[in-house]
């Protein structure tokens, strides 16, 4: 990651990152997630207040990334995410993301590798990049998380910035998994919890070793758990969902299809 390959503009602003079209949309979109939730927010001094970061989160419901990004943007930070390339395609939102600065990511193909570089420059840069690691709405049906993708471990090693996990709960009430229809009768109350740094160093120069990234994701998905049994107020179940054993689609709402099968 030399200076002579910096292709993104550092952040600027307050929050950090911010840019016009972040302006405009948080604008809209902050006082109506405000009159439709309230907010539980714990451990934000954890969240670096400049310089490079990765933030990391479990993944219940279509609203996450705007219920994290409101959390993220009042403490600071303007974050870039990853997001599945399909969105980019929808007419207007796709502009408005990409004019925001966020990634899009060719889920399943040899096209994310394309990511991976994308986020490593937004994280020379100095910006603040969001990351889902399981890469979809998990499968679990407790919505516990699941065995997730080794990218984040790939980028943590091969950035070596601090990578913030945190956990978020609440959300699958505000929007029930795979539905996009909100919840506007009540107030819906959600928590996001951010925990200390994680310490990648054993695995430093280990980008290219599956084992390693394996080992690195599974510490990753561990320490987001730990603080979702504390917000749900419960113990995860002992053995964690593994798509990659299951007979179920990698991407994309199962449950319809699932419908789809029994009519």
């Amino acid at each position: 990651m030399g200076s002579d390959a910096l292709k993104v503009a550092p952040p600027t602003g307050y929050p950090l990152g911010t840019n016009p079209t972040f302006k405009l949309f948080s604008a809209i979109l902050i006082p109506i997630l405000r009159a439709l939730t309230k907010r539980e927010w714990r451990g934000l001094e954890n969240l670096p207040k400049s310089g490079p970061v990765i933030v990391c989160c479990n993944h219940i419901s279509y609203i996450d990334v705007l219920v994290f990004a409101h959390c993220l943007y009042s403490n600071g930070r303007a974050p870039r995410f990853l997001g599945k390339e399909s969105i980019f395609k929808v007419p207007v939102v796709g502009k408005i993301l990409a004019a925001s600065g966020q990634v899009p990511v060719a889920r399943e193909t040899s096209g994310a590798s394309h990511a991976i570089d994308s986020a490593l420059e937004l994280i020379q840069a100095g910006h603040c990049l969001g990351v889902y690691p399981e890469g979809t709405l998990t499968r679990d049906e407790n919505l516990w998380p699941m065995v997730a993708k080794t990218g984040i471990a790939r980028l943590a090693i091969m950035s070596q910035v601090p990578v913030v996990p945190f956990a978020q709960w609440g959300d699958n009430d505000l929007m029930p998994r795979y539905s996009t229809k909100l919840v506007f009768w009540r107030r819906t109350k959600i928590k996001i919890q951010a925990g200390k740094a994680l310490d990648f160093a054993k695995w430093y120069g280990k980008e290219d070793d599956q084992a390693a990234l394996v080992e690195a994701t599974a510490y990753v998905m561990a320490e987001i758990t730990k603080m979702l049994e504390e917000l749900r107020g419960e113990l995860a179940p002992a053995e964690i969902f593994d798509p990659h054993k299951s007979d179920l689609p990698r991407t994309g709402n199962f449950m319809k299809n699932k419908k789809r099968k029994s009519s």
